[in-house]
């Protein structure tokens, strides 16, 4: 269905940006917290959920738009749901087993995965310089990695392997929403992808046996903290950006997370990065700008 052109639909490339930095402070508050990925996620959707869905049910229109969605559009929800839980677990994991740093750009990866099933699955064309400055920026993500080889290589391999992970999964659940929300209401697939999410947690923590109490009170703190910022003010902000833009440019956005992801931990953390760290970060700064650059080409 197509939407008529908002408030978020003009300034979507804009709210794709302060999504990243809200997205930024997963890393260093999952470090921060000491309770399990299980429960940090179940309680960190658990928190989001009434937010999305109450507005939902209680206006006719959102309603009506949620209860005539199609079976295969409710289906690829459902899975987009299940990518962005795969997300979250190994996310939460990898932050905790290895530094902050290493696992941002190890997770950042996925444009990679959005292009390869936007040009090979969907296939759209995508010009060979939105191509060159994603290629760029992963070259600025590889740096910061190298740069860092010393806390990399002493870090738990299982992490890097888990942020890894996380990333192929982002970029699937990425290029689901590009492709689902040109015919779903932003706010109907936002509560279905979360709620589809939060019901993976509660069937993880109910397999795993993962309390979901008994943390300290801070753990708490940080998951609100997390869920207001990272939840409500990044993941919601990307689904419903995209109907707007593409998946591409939001995930290639979502590639500078390395960039504040180190900054933050700077401050909350305590990770001070290398002068080599930063050479890195100036360069994915730069195949940003450039692609946002390409994209407005494009657009004309």
């Amino acid at each position: 269905m197509s939407e008529q052109r908002g408030f978020i639909a003009k300034y979507a490339k804009v709210f794709v940006g302060v999504a990243v930095l809200c997205g930024a402070m997963s890393g260093s508050l999952g470090a921060l917290i000491s309770a399990p990925s299980m429960a940090i996620g179940f309680w960190r959707l658990t928190l989001a959920l009434p937010f999305f869905l109450i507005p939902v049910f209680a206006k006719k229109d959102m309603r009506e738009s949620l209860f005539s969605i199609s079976r295969k559009n409710l289906i690829w929800c459902f899975l987009s749901g299940l990518f962005l839980f795969g997300h979250f677990a190994a996310w939460f994991t990898a932050v905790k087993t290895t530094n902050v740093s290493s696992a941002a750009v190890l997770a950042s990866l996925h444009p990679l995965v959005v292009l390869l099933i936007t040009v090979f699955i969907y296939r759209k064309k995508v010009s060979w310089k939105s191509v060159a400055a994603i290629v760029l920026a992963l070259i600025g993500g590889a740096v910061i990695m190298g740069a860092d080889l010393s806390t990399f290589s002493g870090g738990c391999l299982e992490g890097n392997l888990w942020a890894f992970l996380g990333g192929m999964f982002m970029g699937i659940y990425f290029a689901i929403g590009g492709n689902v929300r040109k015919e779903v209401h932003g706010s109907v697939y936002v509560s279905l992808v979360f709620f589809s999410c939060w019901m993976f947690f509660a069937i993880g923590v109910l397999a795993t046996g993962t309390p979901i109490v008994g943390y300290p009170t801070m753990d708490f703190v940080r998951i609100i903290a997390m869920t207001l910022i990272c939840q409500i003010g990044s993941h919601a902000v990307w689904n419903l950006c995209l109907g707007n833009v593409s998946s591409l440019y939001v995930s290639t956005w979502e590639a500078g997370d390395p960039v504040f992801s180190t900054l933050i931990a700077v401050v909350l953390v305590k990770q001070i990065p290398s002068s080599f760290e930063i050479v890195g970060c100036a360069i994915v700064v730069t195949a940003l700008l450039l692609y946002n650059k390409f994209e407005r080409e494009s657009d004309v």
